[in-house]
Formats: C-alpha cells, structure tokens, sequence
C-alpha cells in the first residue's frame, strides 16, 4: 500500500499548495509551447519538487498534446504519478551517480517516446552526481534530442556545476508556511476519515520544519500508533516535543522575570518526560518569532495555526523588549552547545531560564552590558535626553544623541533636539530636573559594580560580595551585610571610596554610603557562603592578607 504522501500528491497543478509561482510559469509555457529542455528545481526537502516535475510531465504528455488542464484520471498520467510509466524515467542520482550511470542514460535519451509527446528525465539528488559524471551529462544537456526534457531536482544549488546550472531554467521552491502545511493536513485528514486536533495539527505542522512529505509522515505514524482517532497524548509521545502550552508557560516567566514560574515549567517538562533538548529547540524558535514579530509589528501567517496561538504571541510580544529575547535566544544557544559536549540538558535549561530571568544573577561581560544598556534606555525616557525608548515591537523612533561632551546619567538631562523655523535645529543644554535612581536599578547593576571593585582590590571585591544594597533615600544608599560579617563591614568602610567610584561608573549616581548588619534571620540579606574563620583564612591564602588586632600590644624594642 502507498504511503499517505505519495497517495496525496498533486495530481493537477490547481491542487499544488505553496508554489504558485512555478505553477503559473509552467503553464504559460506549455500554453506557448516554450518548454524548454532543462529545468533545475532547487528547495528543502518534502517542498514538492519531484511532485511537480511529474505534473509537467503529465501535461506534456496528455492525450491530444501538451495541456496544462489536463485529466488526472487519463491512462497516461495515472501511469506517470504511480511510476509505470515507460515515458518517465526516475533517476536517484545519491545513488546513481557514476559515469557509467550518466552513460546508460545518455544511451536511453535517443530513445522516441513509447506513447507520448515527450520523454521526462527526472534526476532526484542531483547533486550528488561525481565530477566525471555531470562532465558527462553536459553534452547531453548541450544538445539533446528534440522529445527530451531534464529535471534536475536538489536542496544543494551550490553543488552544482555553474554550467550546467546555465543551460537549465531554475525554479526556486519556496518552504511551506505552518498555515499551508496545516491546510494540507487537514485536507488528507478529512479524505482518509482521520480525527485530527487542532492542536495536534499544529503540531505537527511546527514538527515538519517546511516539509510536506514529512507532515504527511507524521501523521502516518500516529494512525498507525493510535488508530484513526489522533489523541493529543498520542502527538507529544511521537514527536517527543513539549505542549506548546508549556512553550507559552516558559516565555510567561521571562515577561515576568519570575525565577519560580521557570524553574516550574522545566520541573512540569521533566514530569512530562518530553525531550529537554528538543524544548530547548522549540523555546529558541518560539523567543525568535517573538522577535520577528516586534520587528515586523504584526504575527506573520506563516508562525501560527490558530487565532489563540496569534493572539498569545502578539501579546508576549508587546510586553517583552527586544534586549531580553536575544538575550534569552544567547543563552539557550549556549546551554544546547554545553548539551552537545556532554552536560546535563535539564541542568543547562534552568541555567539558562534563570540568567534569563535574573539577569543580576549573572556576572559575565555581556550580561553586564544588556544591564547597561537597559539602564540607559530607561534612563534617556525617564530624563529627556534626546533618547526615544523603543516600543517592544521593535518600531522604535531611534535614538537622538546628546553632542560629544554632553553630561550623562540619571542626574542631568538634556533637552531634545526641536525643530525651529526655516528647518534648522536647536540643542537646549539646559538640564532638567533630575530623576531619582531607584533601589532597583542599583540591585540589578550591583553585581557589575563589584566587577569594578574587584578591577582595584580584589580583596575588598570578595568582601563585598557577601552584602546586598536595601535601601536607596535619595542620595544615600545603605548596604546591608549578614549579621556576622563585622569584619567584612569595617573592611567595606575602610574602602568607601572604591566602591563609590565602581557604582558613580555603572550608574552615573555620586551616592552616599552607609554599611549596617542585618538583623538575625533577615531572609532579605544571604547568609555567607563561609563562615568568619573560612574567609579570614580564604583571604589569608588568596590575598596574602594579614590579620591586624586593634588592640595588639606594643612591641617591645
């Protein structure tokens, strides 16, 4: 029994899906009688590239001469599209690909044609032709008999040998869209009385990456593995993927930077039993048409099934900011090429998930650099500037810059550039009243502040590590360490003036210090990662630090 992709095939060009223009192009040419003797069909795989070469040879071939509307139920064409045909000849080229291969056909191609008009070659892969062999097969190509006509069909253009890609008229085969892919498998559904879900169709179509052929395959698989009546269940177990549901639930936790949410989509992937690395997959794709739809400023058809699924997308889309998406996009990148060396997936999806989230919790140059960048953004609104945020569809109005020299940072504003009479502009150095730096901006661009600290006195750097900012009163910040860091307190205090100039450089705020213990129990501040002994004695070994006693006794002479 056929297989339900090759019982689907387009058996007229009007039930083609996805390839108008090819379809358009190759009916004028028969209505004009210009068909020529080559054509190189070059798309992904399951894009119907051999599907359509049998449909031209079918119109060459019609009862009564070449027709684009010609019968699919005639004798002749049904012969075509079952492979019976003594008028087309199917060559896989992975497999065929010698001299002697090129050979044997080029012996053949003198051969008239047994009942039709012309006689179709049909060389799958062609790529994988050898050197010798294409050199073969260009004399073919050059000058071939009158009834002759090529179809070389590829994915790789590229291996094609430049000459004989210029004998040959080439059709580019454009990647399906989910809603096409989603069409056709309904359609198939419906002809062969299979109980399909949306959801599952949408699926699968997602699963397909661009190809019919493997749509088709899927949906195959599941009747096979449950029976005419698909079951959502059934779906997740063969693909191995994640409810999109799940999909939706993880971007949720970056739009809220909810650490709790993520870590509770992946433990709600792991229950599930679906494939972390395969959701990694689905994650990076779902982050980049989020991206493509704040740029574009609208969903493209072709990333949906249904209105529920356009919906959801368009409003992540509009809450979150470009910044986050690439970074998220990063950090996924980097967990799947740590699973690729042999680490943990789960382990690498919850690191990423949480860099994601808690972008302070990460101390690498370039999270340090999105901290900035965010700060400035916000900064340049809040201020006037010349700064105008992008929206998070991406359709910002730009940036306007301030001139070389203009003062920078949330305690002086320049005003923006106006346009005055006659086209010309102005630049208003007047600064504007100063906007508040806020607790949380100081929180989130702590850990680069102690970067800095740590560029002076490493020393002092990893003593600050064990301290959190809590609170911000206008110009004066209070610093909080556990409540049995004394020593890391005086320590900080002996060295107020470095840890100033690290938060004047990250934030562009001169602010006061003020250092205190937090009180017993305080869940807001952490307890060390070592106790007293531990860090006197880390330092001692690390720093060369020496223990100094306030109280030491005088040394006699």
């Amino acid at each position: 029994m056929l297989s339900l992709y090759r019982r689907h095939r387009p058996r007229a060009f009007d039930s083609v899906v996805g390839q108008e223009h090819i379809v358009r192009t190759l009916r004028n040419a028969i209505g004009l009688d210009k068909v020529h003797h080559a054509y190189l069909f070059v798309g992904s795989r399951g894009t119907g590239k051999t599907s359509m070469a049998k449909l031209l040879a079918c119109a060459l071939n019609a009862p009564g001469g070449p027709r684009a509307d010609f019968a699919p139920d005639e004798p002749s064409c049904r012969a075509i599209m079952t492979g019976t045909s003594l008028d087309v000849v199917e060559m896989d080229a992975a497999s065929n690909n010698s001299v002697d291969d090129i050979r044997e056909l080029r012996e053949n191609v003198a051969l008239a044609p047994m009942g039709g008009g012309r006689r179709v070659y049909i060389l799958d892969e062609a790529h994988m032709l050898s050197a010798s062999a294409w050199n073969a097969f260009l004399k073919t190509l050059e000058e071939p008999p009158q009834h002759a006509v090529f179809v070389l069909a590829t994915t790789e253009a590229h291996k094609v040998p430049a000459t004989i890609i210029d004998r040959c008229h080439r059709f580019d085969f454009h990647r399906p869209s989910l809603e096409q892919i989603a069409s056709v498998l309904g359609r198939v559904a419906d002809e062969e009385g299979i109980e399909l879900p949306d959801a599952a169709v949408g699926m699968i179509a997602r699963s397909a990456t661009g190809s019919f052929r493997d749509a088709l395959g899927t949906l195959e698989q599941l009747v096979t593995y449950g029976g005419n009546s698909v079951e959502l269940d059934h779906v997740l177990e063969i693909l191995g993927v994640a409810d999109v549901g799940l999909v939706f639930d993880a971007a949720e936790a970056l739009v809220d930077q909810d650490a709790r949410a993520a870590l509770l989509a992946v433990e709600s992937l792991s229950a599930s039993g679906r494939d972390v690395g395969q959701f990694m997959r689905d994650f990076t794709a779902h982050l980049r048409h989020l991206f493509v739809v704040q740029t574009l400023g609208q969903v493209p058809d072709s990333f949906s099934v249904t209105a529920e699924h356009t919906d959801r997308l368009a409003g992540q889309a509009a809450r979150l900011d470009q910044g986050r998406v690439l970074r998220a996009i990063e950090l996924l990148a980097t967990g799947m090429s740590a699973v690729k060396e042999g680490s943990d997936p789960r382990v690498q999806l919850e690191l990423a998930l949480l860099k994601a989230v808690q972008p302070q919790s990460d101390l690498s140059l370039g999270a340090l650099v999105y901290r900035i960048e965010q700060l400035e953004r916000r900064l340049a609104v809040a201020e006037g500037t010349g700064g105008v945020e992008r929206s998070p569809s991406g359709a910002g109005n730009g940036h306007e810059t301030a001139p070389p020299g203009a003062p920078r940072g949330p305690r002086t504003g320049v005003a923006p550039v106006s346009a005055v009479s006659g086209g010309a502009t102005a630049l208003a150095t007047a600064p504007e009243p100063a906007q508040e730096l806020e607790l949380e901006s100081v929180r989130t661009l702590w850990p680069a502040a102690l970067d800095a600290v740590r560029g002076g006195n490493a020393m002092v750097g990893a003593l600050l590590a064990e301290a959190r900012p809590i609170a911000l009163d206008g110009g004066l910040l209070k610093v909080a360490f556990p409540a049995d860091c004394e020593f890391s307190k005086k320590k900080a205090e002996a060295n107020r003036a470095l840890l100033q100039a690290a938060l004047l450089q990250v934030t562009g705020s001169s602010l006061a210090l003020e250092f205190e213990l937090a009180e017993p129990g305080d869940e807001t501040v952490p307890a060390p990662t070592l106790s007293h002994e531990e860090l006197l004695e880390r330092l001692k070994q690390e720093f060369g630090a020496t223990e100094v006693f306030e109280d030491a006794p005088d040394q006699e002479d």
